[in-house]
């Protein structure tokens, strides 16, 4: 099978950091499908492994978002059949979605929402399952409209995991959603998505958060830069609110969360099926779902930029934006 892949981690993109490769196609076995990958998006994970592992022997596969059919199944596998349309975000402990052909576990794989075709889907698991359990999981936001008034702030709401993350939280609980955004086009974009305000996070938001009479938020999602505003966040949050993040602050002084009783929660969506945790399947629980609130109208696609077909070339330009911190939703490629 053909596949997009490296030698060695690069930290600057050069000629070195992608090459087509010729690789046996894998044999799928216990709860393993095997996929045909129809399409991909590039998220900051990707950037991030090129730039700093290197594989043990021989080339190493990245990329973490894909929309595919089933070709084949292993002995255990119950929930897809051959010929089923799925996506997935795969596994970080196993070879990536830059090949043609891809083994994953049925038990993090959901069928594909019917209303959007391969490229609209490829914009959406890795994302969305980050949010949802941002949401659900990790801050146990209640999934009620019905539920006691709360108010969140999003940083950095306009990328990937943004875009998905504000959708579901104004469609499926009771919560007012301010989102963060220095760029005119990026507020746009929040707009669309149904956000109620949003803060320039490049200016102070306590300040921007008191000229539009707003409270100090239950709860804080910092998706990006949270080192930086980390001051600002404790700030604005409430006496015993809840901050969840997911990015790598270089250091973090937690103590500075004691005063208030802040709760700290970090999201991680490979922990799952890194540790082959005994809910596992939630994965596959929550796609389904998606797919079904994609299909009825509730959530739409977050796809920013169509890059053109999986290739070397389209790989870099996407690794590029992604470098930049100027992407608005999700990057794809469709094709090989």
């Amino acid at each position: 099978m053909k596949a997009i892949g490296y030698l060695a981690a690069t930290k600057t993109l050069n000629e070195q950091s992608f090459e087509i490769i010729e690789l046996p196609t894998p044999m799928a076995h216990d709860h393993d499908l095997l996929v045909e990958v129809k399409a991909i998006s590039v998220n900051p994970v990707d950037a991030k492994i090129r730039a700093n592992v290197s594989p043990d022997e021989g080339h190493k596969v990245i990329g973490w978002d894909a929309v595919g059919i089933v070709r084949a199944v292993g002995d255990k596998v119950s929930l897809f059949n051959i010929g089923d349309r799925v996506y997935y975000a795969g596994d970080l402990t196993r070879s990536g979605s830059n090949a043609e052909f891809q083994l994953v576990d049925e038990r993090i794989v959901g069928r594909a929402p019917t209303t959007l075709n391969d490229a609209q889907t490829a914009a959406l698991p890795l994302t969305s399952i980050t949010a949802w359990e941002l949401l659900f999981d990790r801050l146990q936001i209640p999934r009620s409209s019905d539920a006691k008034p709360a108010s969140l702030l999003v940083i950095g709401a306009a990328g990937g995991v943004g875009s998905i993350l504000v959708q579901l939280a104004k469609k499926l609980t009771n919560l007012t959603v301010v989102g963060t955004a220095a760029r005119a086009q990026s507020v746009t974009w929040l707009q669309e998505l149904g956000v109620d305000q949003v803060l320039d996070h490049s200016q102070s938001l306590d300040t921007q958060r008191a000229q539009l009479k707003l409270t100090e938020f239950d709860y804080v999602i910092s998706l990006t830069h949270t080192e930086q505003h980390l001051d600002e966040i404790i700030q604005v949050l409430k006496p015993q609110g809840k901050l969840a993040l997911i990015d790598d602050p270089a250091s973090f002084d937690i103590l500075k969360l004691k005063r208030k009783s802040i709760s700290l929660h970090w999201e991680f969506m490979y922990t799952r099926s890194m540790y082959q945790t005994d809910d596992m399947i939630a994965q596959h629980q929550l796609l389904t779902e998606l797919a079904e609130l994609v299909d009825n109208g509730t959530i739409k696609t977050t796809l920013g930029q169509h890059l053109g077909k999986i290739s070397v070339e389209n790989l870099m330009k996407a690794h590029q934006i992604l470098e930049s911190h100027q992407s608005r939703g999700k990057l794809v490629l469709e094709g090989f």
